[in-house]
């Protein structure tokens, strides 16, 4: 009979464990202030903009993460949402300021959309 060998070696389960520190869980409700935010008839200032940007590039990850491991992606209308919100989540910040704050409000519609989606396909609970 072999001897057992851990699935992991210790460099695979020094990685596993700073990705278990660094979990945080989902936060609905920031996600909705950043939402509003980037949605309100005012643009955030200059200096909130790239902040605010990384933010919502986290929180569709996020989503979009939801979505596969709760299979809702083979919701048509969910699908589709995770697809627009992928290349979202790496395209940089426009320097001008008419097109970060267009960007912001592609970033924050998307967002939203595809939170309220998978609220209703009941794999998030209703946030605030």
């Amino acid at each position: 009979m072999p001897a057992w060998t851990p699935p992991l070696d210790s460099g695979a389960l020094h990685d596993l464990l700073e990705r278990v520190r660094n979990w945080q869980p989902f936060d609905g409700g920031a996600l909705l202030d950043d939402v509003a935010a980037a949605l309100d008839d005012v643009p955030p200032a200059e200096g909130d903009t790239a902040p605010l940007a990384e933010r919502l590039r986290g929180h569709l990850a996020r989503l979009v993460t939801i979505a596969v491991a709760s299979e809702a992606d083979q919701d048509t209308t969910a699908a589709q949402l995770a697809l627009q919100a992928r290349p979202l989540q790496t395209e940089p910040l426009p320097g001008e300021r008419r097109a970060a704050t267009a960007h912001l409000r592609r970033l924050g519609w998307t967002a939203n959309e595809l939170h309220d989606r998978l609220t209703a396909l009941r794999c998030l609970r209703k946030a605030a």
